[in-house]
């Protein structure tokens, strides 16, 4: 069964790492250490036997015939019992053998001019380890004569030191295996603690101790918490606009239900009243419906390309506004991508571009000014939206962008359109500011998003 937790699958990771480590640290410990220390021990034995062939052949007149010390440098050539075998050929013929190699079958001599050590394993049942040595020596007559000195053992000895040593590390790398398992714990619980953070800030969140994920991140989770506070600031956004659509519903109604409540005592006399009120209440429900269009399900906030949607808004509102020739100036990059629900985008560039053309007289600019900075803080974009007609009333302009404080939010241009795009616009991160156009001296919007 897999865990849930990152940490248990990491660090379960780690553990069957090691564990393969370690394995392969033992088989090869086996392969080289037991091989090292055999061809050191008989590296040993092979000095102590060339210094006693030195001594023989240096006494003797003739290459194939001499006498071996009685007593050995290394005893366990004399050790009939011992598994240290001695063995000198001259012209590939066995001249000599220790009195431990019995019986034994005596290794082949090899064409060599170097030393060369290897492992024998013609006999299944018993792996032995062999040394070759060629040696050149002057007899007493000083001539020279070349000898094939070769020592060989079981692997006994080795096996039985390796054991020892195989013991020591057991222990120690079991040591050091929990010690290194105790680290990487460590290490994996702090290196998720960053997650466990964003994790403790969405509760901070959830609880209102927080409007969004603010605290500092590593590199590679800044991605997942823009995209994380991206949807945050949507849901803020859908939430707040439903409770302003249900008072504006709520205000909106409350006037024709006041009027129909008087007409109630005479309903006969009433009557064209009466259909008139319900005639605007069923008027203002479809209004603020489709105002309130914001869709059932849940829709991941993606990046949008502002441009595209200005383009399309341009071409629908020049066909709407065919009879009075508008011009329109339109100044946008390539691409400009932001974090933005598509209905929200149309609602700010579409009713800020289509009140534009209602009021100009025949001239409508839209650019795009790139990373703005308003107010000590850094934007993605700026957008203008200007055109040559008379502008908002001097004091009017804050009035407009206040909700509820007309009677009637039915009417086109500068009403509640503007309003929608302000609250839009604050609940975004961004800015909405009006005021003169200094080019064409109608209106000039500038909308600032994150």
């Amino acid at each position: 069964m897999i865990p849930k937790s990152i940490t248990l699958r990491l660090f379960f990771s780690e553990c069957l790492v090691l564990a393969a480590f370690f394995a392969l640290v033992v088989l090869t410990f086996d392969y080289v250490v037991i091989e090292g220390l055999a061809k050191d021990r008989l590296q040993d034995f092979m000095a102590s036997l060339e210094r006693d062939v030195q001594e023989a052949v240096t006494s003797s007149n003739e290459a194939n015939k001499f006498t071996m010390p009685s007593h050995f440098r290394e005893s366990l050539f004399g050790d009939i019992s011992s598994d240290l075998h001695g063995f000198i050929y001259h012209d590939h013929k066995k001249i000599w053998q220790s009195p431990s190699a019995g019986q034994d079958k005596a290794p082949e001599p090899l064409n060599i001019d170097k030393p060369l050590f290897l492992k024998d394993d013609s006999n299944r049942t018993k792996l032995r380890y062999v040394l070759y040595k060629p040696l050149t020596l002057k007899n007493a007559d000083n001539q020279d004569s070349d000898y094939l000195l070769i020592v060989s053992e079981g692997e006994l000895f080795a096996s039985t030191q390796v054991n020892k040593l195989k013991e020591s590390l057991q222990e120690s790398m079991t040591i050091l295996g929990l010690a290194l398992l105790v680290i990487r714990f460590l290490v994996l619980h702090s290196g998720l603690t960053p997650l466990r953070s964003i994790v403790k800030d969405l509760e901070s969140i959830d609880q209102g101790k927080k409007d969004l994920l603010n605290g500092q991140y590593p590199t590679e989770l800044q991605g997942i918490v823009s995209n994380l506070n991206a949807f945050i600031t949507h849901e803020r956004v859908r939430l707040e606009r439903h409770r302003h659509h249900l008072a504006d519903l709520a205000h909106s109604l409350k006037t024709p239900l006041a009027i129909l409540r008087g007409c109630t005592e005479n309903f006969s006399d009433h009557k064209d009243t009466v259909n008139e009120q319900i005639a605007r209440m069923d008027s203002i429900i479809m209004y603020q419906l489709q105002r309130a269009s914001a869709k059932a399900e849940h829709t991941v906030i993606k990046q949008l390309n502002i441009c595209t949607v200005i383009q399309k808004i341009h071409i629908s509102l020049s066909k709407v506004y065919l009879d009075k020739a508008i011009h329109f100036d339109v100044s946008l990059p390539d691409s400009c991508m932001i974090y933005c629900e598509e209905g929200d985008l149309y609602e700010i560039v579409g009713n800020l571009m289509d009140n534009a053309c209602k009021w100009c007289n025949h001239q409508v600019n839209v650019s795009i000014e790139l990373n703005p900075r308003k107010d000590r803080r850094n934007y993605s974009l700026l957008l203008h939206i200007e055109d040559d007609g008379a502008g908002i009333p001097v004091g009017k302009f804050n009035q407009i962008l206040k909700r509820g404080t007309r009677v009637d939010e039915n009417i086109h241009g500068h009403g509640i359109g503007v309003s929608v795009v302000h609250e839009i616009v604050q609940m975004l991160g961004g800015k909405l500011d009006g005021g003169k156009s200094k080019t064409l001296g109608g209106m000039h919007w500038r909308i600032y998003l994150p």
